[in-house]
């Protein structure tokens, strides 16, 4: 489960969607990546989101590009003309994450693109398991590739974490977003793959991807936590919300019929 790790060696471009300004950069494999940066609005939680929404999704066996790690020199971005930009790439100096740029991707339309119900309940499982609020008609948050339907960012995924003190009472919430998610209509399969993921993330697969958090992206202070501590409360809340997945398949079934 271990995941690579790169260093930029060029930046392309920024990539002006969403308030965290990811940018497209070239890597030392010679690679482009969409690189998340640890200096953005969010900070390091959201690159923990987006990494284990992403390594979630490869669990699952769906489509993800590859996620590694991103080193950012000291000395990178210092003759960059425009000022927000070169902030953030001097706040973002150490270890952040890139997903592999899909050229020539196309974003998912819903109403020209019509997704099998099988992988459609495996997103929405995921998504409510997650608790994704950013896969909606406004925002897929997927991609069109080679045919292929691909998720990318999972930066807003495990939202409790930006309270995090009542992370026990949110790891059972029904997730009540889920009646938005943009693929819910085609997703009549959910109690099907409910059993499907609950075999594949295992505890021993979950206390894995807890692990995989870089010491450095756990390192808030808001109640005395230790990285250590930080990645068990992640693997906790994954292992609670995973044994009550009732709560948030049954919410899901719901919306599905409201809407149907």
């Amino acid at each position: 489960m271990d995941l690579r790790t790169v260093n930029v060696t060029r930046y392309i471009t920024p990539l002006r969607e969403g308030g965290s300004l990811p940018a497209l950069a070239e890597a030392d494999d010679d690679f482009n990546y969409v690189v998340k940066f640890r200096g953005s609005g969010h900070g390091t939680k959201m690159l923990i989101a987006e990494l284990i929404g992403g390594v979630v999704a490869k669990l699952l066996k769906l489509r993800v590009p590859e996620l590694v790690f991103i080193q950012l020199d000291e000395a990178f971005g210092q003759t960059e003309g425009d000022e927000e930009i070169q902030d953030l790439l001097q706040g973002s100096r150490g270890l952040n994450l890139g997903l592999h740029f899909l050229s020539g991707a196309l974003t998912f339309d819903p109403v020209t693109t019509k997704v099998d119900g099988h992988l459609a309940s495996m997103i929405v499982w995921m998504d409510a398991f997650l608790t994704n609020v950013d896969r909606t008609v406004r925002n897929t948050n997927m991609l069109m590739w080679h045919r292929e339907l691909w998720l990318i960012d999972h930066g807003a995924t495990l939202y409790f974490h930006h309270s995090w003190t009542n992370w026990e009472q949110q790891a059972l919430n029904s997730f009540p977003y889920i009646k938005e998610h943009v693929l819910l209509p085609f997703a009549d399969k959910l109690e099907e793959v409910d059993i499907e993921c609950k075999l594949l993330l295992t505890t021993d697969i979950i206390r894995d991807i807890a692990n995989l958090i870089p010491d450095t992206w756990a390192n808030w202070k808001e109640n005395g936590e230790t990285p250590a501590k930080i990645k068990d409360i992640y693997f906790q809340f994954l292992s609670e919300r995973l044994k009550h997945s009732e709560n948030f398949l049954t919410e899901a079934i719901h919306a599905r019929k409201a809407l149907i």
